[in-house]
This record gives C-alpha cells, sequence and structure tokens, in this order.
C-alpha cells in the first residue's frame, strides 16, 4: 500500500443550485463567467474548497461573496465525480441547492461574475461543465422533497394565500392537483396556521392568509397528495 503522501489528490469544489419561486415561475440563479473555462457561458456558482473549510464554509462564501445572500434553506444533493467533468484537470464537485425567495434579496455580481440572472428551468441557456446534470438533480430531489417535507415555505413571503400555495406546488410538481383535495391534505397536515388576516384587493371575499407553522416537526409533516 503506498503512503498516505504518494496518493495524488483531486481538486474539491461545491457548486450550488439556487433555486427561487416568483411570477408563477421555478427559476434558478447562474453566473456568467469571466474567466476560462466556459468564459462568458453561464453557469451555477460555486468555488473550490479551502484547506480549512468545511462544505457548508464554502456555500456560505460563495453566497455572501459572489451573490450577496445568507440566511437560506440549505441542503447537500449529491456529488459528481466523471474524471472528465472540467477540463482543468480532476475535480469532484459536492452539489447542495438553496431555496429562497428573491424578494427578500438583492442580487450582487462578484468579481469572478460578467452577470448574475435568474433563468425559468423552462428556459435555460446553454450550462458549461456538468452543471445542466447537477440542475436536472436539484430539481428531482426538490419535486421529491416538497411532497414529504414541509420546505415550500421557503419560496413564498411569510403570509400567503392557499391558492398561492397550491400554485406554488403545481408549477414544482409540474402538474394539475385538485384544488379542493389539496386544501383538504395540507389543513389537515397542521402544516399552516391562520394569521388572522386577509388578502385585501379587489376580491369580493379576499382569500385568508396563512402562516407555516415553525412549532411543527418535520418528521410529523405528512401530506400524500395524489397526483392522479
Amino acid at each position: 500500500m503506498k503512503a498516505f503522501d504518494q496518493y495524488r489528490n483531486p481538486a474539491l469544489a461545491v457548486d450550488l443550485v439556487v433555486f427561487g419561486y416568483y411570477e408563477n415561475s421555478l427559476n434558478v440563479l447562474l453566473l456568467n463567467r469571466k474567466e476560462e473555462p466556459f468564459k462568458n457561458r453561464w453557469t451555477l456558482p460555486g468555488a473550490f474548497l479551502q484547506m480549512e473549510e468545511t462544505f457548508l464554509d464554502t456555500c456560505n462564501r460563495v453566497l455572501n461573496t459572489k451573490l450577496g445572500m445568507d440566511n437560506f434553506f440549505l441542503e447537500q444533493l449529491y456529488s459528481f465525480d466523471a474524471p472528465e467533468r472540467d477540463p482543468r484537470g480532476r475535480v469532484i464537485a459536492v452539489a447542495y441547492y438553496a431555496l429562497i425567495n428573491p424578494s427578500k434579496f438583492e442580487i450582487v455580481a462578484g468579481n469572478m461574475a460578467n452577470d448574475v440572472q435568474w433563468f425559468s428551468i423552462d428556459e435555460l441557456p446553454k450550462l458549461g461543465f456538468d452543471h445542466k446534470d447537477i440542475l436536472d438533480a436539484a430539481v428531482k430531489r426538490l419535486r421529491a422533497k416538497i411532497l414529504y417535507n414541509p420546505v415550500g415555505f421557503e419560496l413564498l413571503n411569510d403570509e400567503f394565500t392557499m391558492p398561492e400555495l397550491h400554485r406554488l406546488y403545481e408549477t414544482i410538481l409540474q402538474t394539475s392537483i385538485d384544488r379542493r383535495n389539496f386544501r383538504r391534505k395540507i389543513l389537515d397536515s397542521d402544516y399552516l396556521v391562520s394569521s388572522g388576516s386577509k388578502r385585501e384587493g379587489l376580491q369580493n371575499r379576499p382569500p385568508d392568509l396563512y402562516q407555516f407553522n415553525k412549532a411543527l416537526k418535520p418528521n410529523k409533516f405528512q401530506i400524500n397528495i395524489d397526483l392522479s
């Protein structure tokens, strides 16, 4: 067996899929690169892991320094280790995904980006590296997770109506969901609590406003929406 110092070590990177929801669309935040490889192409934000950092440290550094963001839902997704995934050499990427409400953040492009923009997941530019594969995996995870874990509230305002929540689920799952069945199952899950106010506007019957029930333990959440 070789001594430890005789093994060649691959570089480790963290790539981030940042989801945002607005105008009834699920969007992802992309960065336009200033440098090669894939100069002037759109990619997911990311960075190489520094020796003193954990993966979460790197995530926070990327989102804070490159995008001007903090305080968000963040979860590890998967590792991507294809030997040819980065033309610069052997790089293993650990991917995370974040869920944010774009109205709560002012996105700032860092020094290494030409631009940072939101793109609908249905209207994406061609992405550099293997970032389309990473994004596809994150979308698949989000669609599965939202059925058994109350993560959707991260994408909405603090107060929201039942139709707004219903529309969010339909948008993410890309399917029609019976409105009455959805309402019943959501309320039965204790997922929501009434805010005691209504969405004022032009409606004759303003809809009730709800909030996420922060006292609900995650393992108590079961929605089991019938998607048939």
